[in-house]
């Protein structure tokens, strides 16, 4: 299984989170709190953790690209106020 993470530097982390997981929620199974979360898509997961200052997304999967690029471009569509640019990080394979 292949593994991305994602540092975003945001003073609003908290709601990005919710945003996020709200939004999945209609569609696909999704647990969250106010400081962490878990989106489960067809193709891999997506664990966020928001904390002071930032939010931090790691998505596995086989498709890695697809999950880069859904949660990825719904989180920068959320914040285009802010301007996010969400970059990407593969790990190696655990």
């Amino acid at each position: 299984m292949n593994q991305s993470i994602s540092h975003i530097q945001t003073s609003k982390a908290d709601r990005y989170l919710r945003q996020l997981c709200r939004h999945f929620s209609h569609k696909v199974p999704v647990e969250f709190d106010t400081r962490q979360g878990s989106i489960s898509l067809p193709f891999g997961t997506c664990a966020l953790l928001a904390r002071e200052g930032a939010l931090t997304l790691t998505v596995s999967g086989d498709d890695i690209e697809k999950l880069e690029q859904v949660i990825g471009s719904h989180l920068e569509r959320f914040a285009f106020r802010d301007a996010l640019n969400v970059t990407w990080e593969r790990t190696p394979n655990p």
